[in-house]
């Protein structure tokens, strides 16, 4: 193992929660090695934002080849080669990422992961039962980084209000999340009623969301005429801008909560039996988690009672 290295490889490539759960790391990497040459190996939604920052120095877009795409491969690995890494903390610890390790060439580069024969793996056999955030901090302590912080986002200049015609009290609805788990999801007229309920108590409902769930909050704001929808409008800079500004959020265990949670604003994520808090919950200085394992079953004054709005 290198005493210190010069030149220094992250990998994150997502999705939205982990990679913002990631910025933590990255920024206590960043301070463990102020004068080192930083690159975030990422996935192309993420590299606009992470260029934000100052945790890197450079930023690779992975284009995530398919097992058959041969060339890909092969100008992975060259990339990959020619980067010199003497260090590198793979924070996505996935199949796909470990086998980035077997393609580097010999002499391998210090590794901070789970790949077979790393130097610095993250050897607890339990880590799979662990918080994101604790599974991330070990890893790193075993690779002798012992203070990460919880992700901060002070580093994204404020806007965005007078861009979206905000007025000053405004609650945040993320209704989204996996089209593949739709338990996740609280139902859409739970997430119409308690817009009603907002804006009847002066506080205007915002719908932020991806391009793809447009017709899921598009029914919300048709139901409930006062709903701002900005459903594929907000770039991720966009939502944590929105966030530190809001009086609170709602939504259910997706990647813009964790954003939105890590940014300050005071949030409530609803979880149903499909994921676990103990594993995955939202961080951030002001965060409730309300349960139910059917959300169908979470009536909206449940909700709205639980909500602490600033």
């Amino acid at each position: 193992m290198t005493a210190e290295p010069r030149n220094i490889l992250i990998i994150k490539l997502g999705a939205l929660g982990d990679f913002v759960q990631a910025m933590g790391p990255c920024a206590a990497i960043r301070r463990a090695y102020r004068t080192a040459r930083i690159t975030l190996l990422t996935t192309g939604p993420y590299a606009e934002f992470a260029g934000q920052s100052d945790y890197f120095d450079d930023i690779w877009t992975d284009c995530r080849p398919r097992w058959w795409q041969v060339g890909g491969w092969l100008a992975l690995k060259r990339q990959l080669d020619d980067g010199s890494f003497d260090r590198v903390y793979d924070l996505q610890t996935s199949d796909r990422s470990s086998f980035y390790y077997r393609l580097l060439q010999r002499p391998k580069p210090d590794w901070s992961g789970i790949a077979a024969g790393c130097s610095l793996p993250h050897a607890n056999p339990q880590r799979d039962f662990m918080h994101t955030i604790e599974r991330q901090r070990e890893q790193l302590a075993m690779a002798g980084i012992d203070d990460v912080p919880l992700p901060r986002f002070d580093w994204i200049g404020n806007g965005t209000d007078n861009e979206f015609g905000l007025p000053a009290k405004y609650v945040l609805l993320v209704p989204g999340g996996s089209a593949g788990r739709p338990g996740k999801r609280w139902p859409i007229l739970h997430y119409i009623a308690l817009a009603k309920s907002l804006h009847e108590h002066e506080r205007q409902p915002v719908l932020i969301g991806a391009a793809d769930e447009a017709d899921r909050n598009a029914a919300i704001s048709r139901a409930c005429a006062q709903a701002l929808d900005l459903t594929g409008r907000t770039s991720i800079a966009d939502i944590a801008r929105l966030a530190r500004q809001a009086s609170g959020a709602v939504g259910n265990d997706n990647g813009p909560m964790h954003l939105i949670a890590a940014a300050g604003c005071p949030s409530l994520v609803l979880y149903s039996a499909e994921s676990d808090p103990a594993l995955c919950a939202q961080r951030g200085p002001d965060v409730d988690i309300l349960r139910r394992d059917i959300l169908a079953d979470l009536r909206p004054d449940e909700v709205e009672a639980a909500i602490r709005l600033r």
